[in-house]
């Protein structure tokens, strides 16, 4: 079963972006480029999502 968390190798900032494309299955730089496009067009309120997806996703588990 897949879970939703924040990427600890993916990661420029928080993993969010990281974490969000290792569920869907795609290229993290897809992702990415998508969080700053809606960012942009949005006049900010992709950095909102983005802020609230950090506090809410889990960190993924340190694997052994």
């Amino acid at each position: 079963m897949k879970k939703l968390v924040r990427s600890r190798s993916q990661r420029k900032l928080a993993g969010v972006c990281g974490g969000l494309a290792a569920y869907l299955e795609i290229d993290v730089t897809v992702i990415r480029l998508l969080a700053i496009v809606i960012t942009l067009i949005s006049v900010g309120l992709g950095l909102v999502g983005y802020l609230g997806a950090w506090l809410i996703m889990p960190e993924e588990e340190l694997k052994a």
